[in-house]
């Protein structure tokens, strides 16, 4: 390269104009790649329902010395997402059980934003019933009715037209939970009389609304070109620093050959 660079002067106008147009063609297909019009963007309307809790069932059992509270709650299945049940006021010891004879997917880390590394699809459990231990005064289930991301919180699908993309936006949207009856049941050690208080809110989420993919063009065109230009500035940096490290040595090369010219042709002179 070096030699190459010091014979051939244009071949550093050769290396400009090609990395120029590289970097315009690349430039091109990224944004192109960014952009496409066979994507679509889906959002649901979620709508959340805090249930009227009535009074319990209660049920004590002097073989086992525990006392069942029992609440049997109806929500709306039309497109059920999340179950959140909250207990407060337990005793020490109890246990607080989530019931639905369709099944329902949970685990201790389900919304606990703080874990990042929690998967639902890996980790979650479907069963008609989950059960926590209480080990203090209150506690919490969460519960969702699919682990599917696409069925709730908006979501992408990809179709030839609008009305392609609409269809089966709503085709993943759409779902019945049947049947769609809560049972919470708390069983507490010995002869209650006072029982806990629990809450209990479900979400349903409606297809709303659909529209293209798009970004803003100048802003990813920016991008990607700066993206191009830093990868195309690896290679020609080293190339351009051997071309002028090239040009400078031949300059000092033809100093040092004309001070020994010079010489010469002085001690010829001389003699």
């Amino acid at each position: 390269m070096k030699k190459a660079l010091a014979q051939n002067p244009n071949l550093l106008r050769t290396l400009m104009g090609l990395s120029i147009t590289l970097i315009l063609l690349l430039s091109y297909a990224v944004y192109g790649a960014t952009v496409s019009p066979s994507y679509y963007l889906y959002t649901t309307d979620a709508e959340e329902t805090d249930h009227i809790i009535d009074e319990p069932t209660r049920i004590y059992q002097e073989a086992s010395n525990t006392t069942t509270w029992a609440w049997d709650i109806p929500a709306n299945g039309s497109n059920l997402t999340w179950v959140y049940l909250t207990a407060t006021d337990l005793s020490d010891n109890s246990k607080v059980r989530l019931i639905n004879a369709a099944g329902l997917y949970s685990h201790r880390l389900l919304g606990v934003e703080s874990d990042q590394a929690f998967s639902c699809a890996e980790q979650c459990q479907k069963n008609s019933t989950h059960e926590v231990n209480s080990d203090g005064d209150s506690v919490s289930i969460n519960a969702l009715t699919s682990y599917d991301p696409a069925r709730r919180n908006n979501g992408t699908v990809y179709g030839a037209n609008i009305e392609e993309a609409t269809l089966k936006a709503r085709e993943l949207v759409e779902y019945n939970h049947i049947p769609s009856t809560i049972r919470i049941e708390i069983i507490e050690v010995g002869e209650r009389l006072t029982s806990p208080d629990i809450s209990l809110i479900t979400v349903n989420e409606e297809f709303d609304s659909i529209a293209v993919f798009s970004v803003d063009a100048a802003t990813e065109f920016l991008w990607a070109l700066a993206a191009v230009i830093g990868c195309f500035s690896m290679v020609l940096i080293p190339s351009f620093t051997v071309y002028f490290a090239a040009k400078a040595k031949e300059k000092k090369d033809r100093v040092k050959l004309e001070n020994s010219e010079q010489q010469v042709v002085e001690s010829l002179e001389k003699s």
